[in-house]
């Protein structure tokens, strides 16, 4: 199987993952738009969430131009990183539901937290296939970007019981620093 199989999978199960997202929207009750602000929550989850999962789309589209050889441990690493992506619409909905209670809040953080370990590992197994002297090896090497993402996360799950607000500016903060792609991918790939 090539890389491009395996892409276009998970391009599909983003797709299905963002349409099931937009799926939990219900007609408001109401025909004014005080009607609409009462979804107000959910709507800010929904952003949250299709932010994310557009971060990982772009992410994983960049990272898997760099699969040299297909085998089974990448495989089933995507499939974890689609798994854990695969339960933000559950964890966006309950958010948005309860209007950013803490349990499911730290819940959202948490399977963010599980996503990011398992791009990681994606991402070693991926650099694992060149040699340690290649620009992509030695790029990819300083990722501060996917070491502080974790951490942010985690702190995220732990402060909801806190705060939602200081759980929301970890999200936040974690969106911007991983908005733009990989540029380190983008070098490593213009260098072959």
């Amino acid at each position: 199987m090539k890389a491009n199989r395996m892409e276009a999978f998970s391009d599909g199960v983003l797709a299905i993952i963002i349409t099931i997202m937009v799926l939990e929207f219900k007609v408001p009750a109401g025909h004014d738009w005080h009607a609409l602000i009462e979804l107000g929550p959910k709507i800010l989850s929904y952003i949250f969430s299709f932010v994310y999962v557009g971060i990982y789309w772009n992410n994983h589209h960049h990272l898997l131009h760099m699969v040299r050889t297909m085998n089974g441990p990448l495989m089933w690493l995507n499939l974890l990183l689609l798994f854990w992506l695969s339960l933000i619409p559950f964890t966006t909905a309950w958010m948005g539901e309860s209007h950013f209670a803490a349990t499911p809040t730290a819940l959202y953080g948490f399977i963010l937290l599980l996503a990011a370990l398992s791009y990681w590992l994606l991402q070693r197994v991926i650099v694992k296939q060149h040699s340690s002297d290649s620009s992509f090896f030695l790029a990819m090497g300083k990722d501060w970007k996917g070491k502080v993402s974790p951490i942010l996360y985690l702190a995220a799950a732990l402060t909801a019981y806190v705060s939602p607000w200081i759980a929301g500016f970890f999200f936040v903060l974690v969106a911007v620093i991983w908005f733009m792609p990989d540029k380190r991918i983008e070098h490593a790939l213009k260098g072959r």
